[in-house]
Formats: C-alpha cells, sequence, structure tokens
C-alpha cells in the first residue's frame, strides 16, 4: 500500500505548454514561443526570489511562520527530505513579558485534497513529551527502540491531515519558562492560550480541530476541550471530535488495581506466574473486594446506582496497602522476566535502547549515545533553544506550582467522574476510546469499567461488551523498517456518541504496536471512513488489494476480554 508519502523536492517548479489542439489558421506559420520553466531552489526560512513562485509556495509558508520553518533535507540521521514543516516555541498568551512557551512540530497534510482541519497530538506522563509519539508512533518518520536508524512511516497520519505534535504544560520537552499550574483547568487555559497564538500566526482561523493522545493525555485531552468548548469561539476552538488510546480518565484504584489479578490471570499462559502465588493473589484480591466489584458492577449494561469507591492502597490508612495488587503482581511478573515491559507484555530480554533515553526503571542506554532530541544539530533543525535538557519525561513537577520539589500531584479528578468527559462527548458526538490489549499499566477492562460509571446523552455507559470485529485494510508493504497488520485487529462498539475499539497485539502505545488500526482510527475520527466494520482500502491507498486468497479469506477469531 502507498499512502501518499510524499517528497519534499528541493526545487519548486512550475511550467505553462500549450494545449494540444488544432492550430488557428493565422498562427499556422508564426513561430511559438514556449516559456521557459520557472525553477529556483527553496531555501528555509526565506523567500523565493521570483514572485510568482513565492505566490504558488505553501499557503503556511508567511512572514509570519518562515522563522519556524524547518529545512525537511537537514534533519539529523534522516537520509531523506521529510517534506514541508515548521517547529518551535510559542507563548501562551500574547501578554508583552510572557515567557513561558510551549514547542511544537507542525506538518501540513501530503493530502492532496485540502481539508481545513488540524490534529493535535498529546503524550501524557504527566510530564512526557509528545515527540516521543512523534518518534515511534505516528510521526513522518519513525525510529524504533532497537533500531538501528529512523525509517519513514507510511503509516504517518500526516498523510491523512495536518498534524502538529505539542510539548505541554510548561516543563515539559523544550517548552520555557517555569510550571505554575496545580490542576487540570490551570493546564487547558494555558493550553488554549498557546492554541490561540498558533492560529494566528498560521492563520487556521476556523479550522476544524481535533485533539487526540494517550495515557495520561486522557487528563489532558477531555480538559483542553472542555476549554476550547467554554471559549465559546470557533474562529480559534473549531473543536470536532477527540481521541484518546490506552486513557486515564476515572478512578486509578479501579482502572489498575481491581482490574489488575484478572488482567494477569487471562494472559498467565505467557506470564508464566506459577500457581501457589496465582492462588495467593487470588484470596488478596477477594479479600480486598476486588472479586465482588467485578462481579456486581461490571456489567454491560451497567447497573443504574453509583459504583462504590475502595480505598487506595496508597492512601493513610497503612492496613490498604496489602490491597496493592499492581505492585505485587508486577514484583513477582519482573522475577520471572527480568526484562518485563508493562506497556507491552510480550516482550522480554534483552532491553532494546531507544533513542529517547531512560524512563522506567531497567531501561537501557548504551555507553557513550546521546538523546536524539538533546542533540546540539536536532535542537538547532527544530528551532529549540540549544542546551536545553530534553527529558522524555520531565523530571521536574509539571503540577508543582513552580516548586520541583513538591510532592503535590494534579488536583483534579478524572474527566469521567465530574463531567468533563461527558460534556465533550455530547458536544462533539464524536468521541473515540482505544485500547491495546497487551497494555498492562492501564488495561483494556479498567477503562472500560470507568465508562460503565458514567453518563452521557441520557444513559449510562455501554449496553454491550465490544464485540464487532475491528477490521484493518490489506495492503502491500513497501517499507520493511515500517510494518502494519490487516484483517481482523480488534473489536468495537459505539452508542451515542462515544465510540471503543480494541487492539488485540497493541500495546500501550497503540498507533506505534498496530500502526494500520491507529491509521484507521484517524480515519473515522474525521469523518472518511464510517467505522471499524468497512473493509474499504485505506482512503489514501490506491489500488485494489483485498485479494481473494487464504491469508484474505481467513476468518481471525479473537478471544473475548471480559471476565
Amino acid at each position: 500500500m502507498k499512502l501518499s508519502l510524499s517528497i519534499f523536492s528541493g526545487l519548486f517548479c512550475a511550467s505553462t505548454a500549450l494545449a494540444a489542439t488544432k492550430p488557428h489558421p493565422y498562427l499556422f506559420n508564426k513561430r511559438v514561443q514556449v516559456k521557459e520553466p520557472l525553477v529556483e531552489r527553496y531555501v528555509p526560512n526565506q523567500s523565493f526570489k521570483h514572485p510568482e513562485l513565492e505566490k504558488r509556495a505553501s499557503r503556511w509558508l508567511t512572514e509570519k511562520t518562515k522563522e519556524f520553518a524547518v529545512n525537511g533535507s537537514a534533519i539529523p540521521e534522516v537520509p531523506w527530505d521529510i517534506g514541508e514543516s515548521y517547529a518551535g516555541l510559542l507563548p501562551i498568551s500574547d501578554a508583552e513579558d510572557e515567557t513561558r512557551k510551549l514547542f511544537f512540530w507542525f506538518f501540513p497534510s501530503t493530502d492532496s485534497d485540502l481539508h481545513e482541519e488540524i490534529v493535535i497530538w498529546l503524550n501524557g506522563g504527566p510530564g512526557c513529551s509528545s515527540l516521543s509519539g512523534f518518534l515511534t508512533e505516528n510521526g513522518p518518520f519513525t525510529w524504533m527502540a532497537g533500531t538501528a536508524a529512523p525509517v519513514q512511516n507510511p503509516y504517518s497520519w500526516t498523510n491523512l491531515t495536518n498534524m502538529i505534535w505539542i510539548e505541554q504544560p510548561v516543563g515539559v520537552g523544550y517548552t520555557q519558562g517555569t510550571p505554575n499550574i496545580t490542576d487540570e483547568v490551570e493546564l487547558a487555559q494555558e493550553f488554549i492560550g498557546f492554541y490561540k497564538q498558533f492560529v494566528d500566526a498560521f492563520d487556521a482561523h476556523g479550522y476544524k480541530v481535533y485533539v487526540t493522545g494517550e495515557s495520561y493525555a486522557g487528563y489532558y485531552v477531555p480538559y483542553i476541550a472542555d476549554a476550547f468548548i467554554g471559549a465559546n469561539d470557533t474562529n480559534y476552538y473549531n473543536l470536532a471530535g477527540i481521541s484518546i488510546n490506552d486513557p486515564i480518565i476515572g478512578d486509578s484504584v479501579v482502572q489498575q488495581q481491581v482490574v489488575i489479578f484478572p488482567f494477569v490471570e487471562y494472559w498467565n499462559n505467557i506470564l508464566y506466574l506459577n500457581d501457589t502465588f496465582m492462588e495467593q493473589m487470588r484470596k488478596r484480591q477477594a479479600e480486598c473486594g476486588y472479586t465482588e466489584l467485578i462481579d456486581t458492577y461490571f456489567t454491560f449494561p451497567p447497573k443504574e446506582e453509583p459504583f462504590p469507591v475502595l480505598p487506595d492502597p496508597f492512601g493513610y490508612e497503612n492496613e490498604t496497602i496489602i490491597c496493592d495488587m499492581f505492585d505485587n503482581l508486577y514484583s513477582a511478573l519482573i522475577e520471572v522476566n527480568p526484562c518485563f515491559n508493562l506497556y507491552h507484555i510480550s516482550e522480554t530480554c534483552p532491553h532494546p535502547f531507544s533513542q529517547l533515553g531512560i524512563i522506567n526503571s531497567g531501561d537501557y542506554t548504551p555507553p557513550n549515545t546521546q538523546v536524539y532530541f538533546n542533540r546540539t544539530d536536532v535542537q538547532e533543525a527544530l528551532h529549540a533553544v540549544v542546551g536545553t535538557n530534553w527529558e522524555q519525561c520531565s523530571s521536574r513537577n509539571v503540577f508543582g506550582n513552580g516548586n520541583d520539589s513538591s510532592y503535590a500531584g494534579d488536583a483534579s479528578p478524572g474527566p469521567a467522574v465530574n463531567g468533563v468527559l461527558q460534556r465533550v462527548i455530547e458536544y462533539t458526538n464524536n468521541t473515540i476510546v482505544g485500547s491495546g490489549n497487551l497494555d498492562m499499566i492501564l488495561p483494556t477492562n479498567g477503562t472500560l469499567f470507568a465508562l460503565q460509571n458514567m453518563t452521557w446523552n441520557g444513559a449510562k455507559g455501554l449496553s454491550e461488551y465490544p464485540n464487532l470485529p475491528v477490521y484493518a485494510p490489506y495492503h502491500p508493504e513497501y517499507n520493511g523498517g515500517s510494518l502494519a497488520g490487516s484483517g481482523y485487529q480488534g473489536y468495537w462498539t459505539a452508542e451515542r456518541g462515544l465510540m471503543f475499539y480494541t487492539a488485540q497485539l497493541a500495546g500501550h502505545e497503540l498507533p506505534g504496536y498496530t500502526p494500520g488500526v491507529g491509521y484507521r482510527m484517524l480515519e473515522i475520527l474525521l469523518g472518511r471512513v464510517a467505522n471499524f466494520s468497512v473493509e474499504a482500502p485505506f482512503t489514501t491507498q490506491k489500488g485494489d488489494f483485498t485479494g481473494n486468497g487464504t491469508i484474505y479469506r481467513r476468518s481471525m477469531q479473537l478471544p473475548s476480554m471480559a471476565f
């Protein structure tokens, strides 16, 4: 499959030619003058000298934006031209003395059909850089852990739409200034201040906006979307939909502690914990009230009554620490598999090295290596402040109100708890939530449990467990360094403006592990495809690659994740 992965040429050419029509009799013997093509090499941050070429250049390259223009053929370690893009810092307000700035990398779409829309991507943490999603999930090029070099990404979301990866809040990645927030409401206000500056700079007024992300962006995305709605200004904040995968959206006790033992039990054929230990954990699960909570309240449709709130094992009551099922099980898993990856549970030793650097205990960095985004040449290419100590996940407390030594966390409740996610669903009727079934940090059923305790558009939860096959179109592959599975990949369901889907072989970073599913999800979010049951090719795929062979016809039955 060729997904219109265009290479931005170093030469900008325009030419005119005569039509092949019957000549006028008075011109039969007249010599025709054919204009020479206009050829001029494009130089980043500079206008074309010829006014006609400047007129025909990208609509995004203007006097306001040329300072952000990135030389697509000069990205370190990338031996091809990545195309037109813009990167740099913009303030979170229009105050003259504003020192807080967020970093962005913006790519106009390579799709020949111009769409007045922008998709925002956010990673979570809290405090983790969205450039990690760019480099390992959905950017124009990817550099996966354990691989020697970056590769072109045929499943880049830029094939479909205009994309912007934004590092936020202040204190993350290349951002500048001192973090001074304590909750999601303050974070969202700073974000919409930044986005207003972006819209003005790039003249994207009135463009539809889709906010997407994963993990702790399960908080970021709904709160930011809610701030867009509250601003009541579609000239700047024309919210059209949101998507979050593997998100934290509700009570962490339910999303992690309550569901983790059934998750491990389900996958124990590959995790391989011994029977004695599993029986001990099964008893502990019951003693902590987790078994009863699941049996009583994890139903489809859900009970109308509010779900009980169980004690946090890390609360002030010391006796509840024994109910920290997550760490009890994780400690055992590390003993069996020293390289166990709770973001994708099928991985084994050795630890692959990541160009993004160390983020979790056990991550491996070879001697004399440097984190990619900490390189001076990379920072110069992206108009970042050279010398910034870029970290994949910030060591600063982004919710510490300026105090890095503070232990304060995000003071906001989960968006599925206080009505924020409900308002976003009801406003857009275009909300997609996804989950990789091999993700242990935020298991699929934990996310579903949170949704079952939430009311939107007049009813509570989902009436059925996801049971419709998720289909990723069959396609040829042109890049052995960036492959995507085809056929049935998981299950989905949709009710009252909310779609939920799973990817059976994906871990926490769903678009990276199953690029075809992530690509199809974006087509659905943008309204190009109706749902995951559509078996039509990718909208940017040319030709018929459905085939009639055994592989195409085979029906793959995926096991249910229900308890």
